[in-house]
């Protein structure tokens, strides 16, 4: 019998430690959507929550007498607050800016009741084991737990759940540990114990039940206060948050509430990323993308007869999956990813030429802004260096990198990055109604930078069917003012994977001013 009740307990604690790990999870992925900031958001997140378990740990010394039913009290508590986590924070963006606030107390809350839970079981579970077998077998499970649960996250819960019913999901796993201890000690509980457990069970049944019913609506209610426009597809996928906006027929694409474009402007974007360097290039036959999951680029490319192969590198499947079976993405592509010249891989896009055996006559590069550590990699010196070899000897590379007005320090830091990887890197920009000044470098082995634009503003597109870009727009995107703005220090720094300053860079940027 004191086996099979120490083992009721290792079970239990299985689970708490599963559910706890992934609350942690799902905290830091909030707080990495609403705050931004992914690597910080995740070591501030983990760390407070860690830091919270040890005042847990510390309050369960207090808990003198009922061990049984305050550790199912725990267990009620935590599958309301973890439960409901993800709902309080989107009703929080509907009525407020204290999203921050509220996500750090939820993290100390959770973490709190997290670590009180092993020292309450540890002392539960001592009359049936010896102290030296009782402490390593608690903890074994508690680890085993967190490790089922980084999987559960990663492989279920964010991309085939959801944010939406994850945290729900893992409330139920606590409720089901209290249920389950009710029903296997409810002969041993006093009458009074047994009144208050049947009473929590209830109410705390109800409360989870009516959470799956409300949690949808209450999502979509609080993912709209972010957009004033009607959000009409929304996704969470395994790497990003994924909205789709309408407005009187024109349509924004954002990115973890970042904008990626707006359908009735794009050719401002795209058409300076992509027809300046197939020009360059001259005969462009074989090309690589990394990023522009969209298909928009893509479109672009298209129009040139000579080009026979286009490699489309994108980490989210999720992007193109919405890029080839959206209609309105569909439209804005014209289907360009489904086209017979177009391969499609959905991995890292450094690892992916990192392996890579083939060579390219042109390399875009049309990736989210370097706001994260993750994202800095793809703009360090390394990741440049490796384009460099994969680019035929006439071949071209042009990047986005981000504002040279908004994001001086940052445009200039990229820049510099370039030809510290031996390109010879010419800035372009090019005011975007929906997103401000823009930039991109368009970077050769064969041709210096006077020599690029020399040749650039010489440029006619007569040949190539583009909605806005002609000769007169080459002359006005290859020529900038002196800067007389943000003469930053920092824009003389190169970005490297060993010391990756672009992001810190970039957080400095004066977006207030846009």
């Amino acid at each position: 019998m004191k086996s099979n009740n120490s083992n009721i307990l290792k079970y239990c604690v299985f689970a708490t430690g599963l559910s706890g790990i992934v609350a942690e999870y799902i905290l830091a992925t909030l707080a990495t959507y609403f705050i931004g900031n992914s690597i910080v958001q995740w070591a501030l997140i983990v760390s407070v929550m860690l830091f919270s378990m040890g005042l847990g740990s510390r309050l369960s010394k207090y808990v003198r007498k009922d061990l049984l039913i305050n550790f199912i009290s725990i267990e009620f508590l935590l599958s309301i607050l973890v439960g409901f986590s993800a709902l309080i924070v989107y009703t929080t963006v509907s009525f407020s800016n204290f999203v921050p606030i509220v996500i750090y107390i939820l993290s100390i809350s959770i973490g709190i009741l997290i670590g009180m839970e092993i020292p309450i079981v540890i002392r539960m579970n001592q009359d049936f084991q010896s102290l030296r077998v009782n402490i390593s077998a608690v903890m074994e499970h508690d680890y085993y737990g967190s490790l089922v649960g980084g999987f559960f996250f990663s492989f279920v819960g964010l991309p085939l759940i959801g944010m939406t019913y994850t945290p729900l999901v893992l409330g139920m796993v606590n409720f089901l540990v209290a249920i389950a201890l009710i029903v296997l000690t409810y002969q041993s509980l006093s009458a009074k114990q047994k009144r208050t457990s049947l009473v929590m069970s209830i109410i705390v049944g109800v409360v989870l039940l009516s959470g799956f019913w409300t949690a949808k609506p209450i999502i979509l209610f609080g993912e709209q206060k972010k957009y004033k426009d009607k959000i009409i597809y929304e996704e969470q996928s395994k790497f990003q948050k994924i909205v789709l906006t309408e407005w009187r027929g024109n349509y924004w694409l954002f990115l973890n509430g970042n904008l990626q474009f707006a359908s009735f402007d794009e050719p401002l974007y795209h058409e300076p990323l992509v027809h300046p360097a197939a020009k360059l290039a001259k005969t462009p036959k074989d090309i690589l993308i990394i990023g522009g999951g969209d298909g928009c680029a893509v479109r672009e490319l298209l129009k040139y007869d000579g080009v026979e192969s286009i490699s489309l590198v994108d980490l989210d499947p999720a992007i193109i999956d919405l890029a080839n079976n959206h209609p309105v993405m569909l439209k804005i592509n014209e289907g360009s990813l489904k086209n017979d010249k177009v391969d499609v891989f959905t991995q890292d896009g450094f690892n992916f030429l990192d392996c890579d055996t083939n060579f390219y006559d042109v390399i875009l590069i049309d990736l989210p802004d370097p706001r994260s550590v993750d994202i800095s990699k793809m703009y360090s010196t390394e990741f440049y260096s490796i384009c460099y070899y994969h680019l035929r000897e006439r071949g071209v590379l042009v990047t986005q990198a981000t504002s040279p007005y908004y994001s001086t320090a940052a445009f200039n830091c990229i820049g510099n990055t370039l030809r510290a990887a031996k390109f010879n890197a010419l800035p372009m920009h090019n005011q975007i109604l929906t997103m401000g000044e823009w930039g991109w470098y368009i970077c050769s082995k064969r041709y210096s930078e006077n020599q690029m634009k020399t040749i650039l503003q010489k440029m006619k597109f007569d040949d190539i069917e583009t909605k806005w870009i002609n000769n007169e727009a080459m002359l006005q995107i290859t020529s900038f003012g002196k800067q007389f703005y943000n003469k930053s220090n920092d824009s003389l720094k190169v970005n490297t994977l060993i010391d990756p300053i672009l992001y810190r860079i970039y957080l400095k940027s004066q977006w207030d001013l846009y």
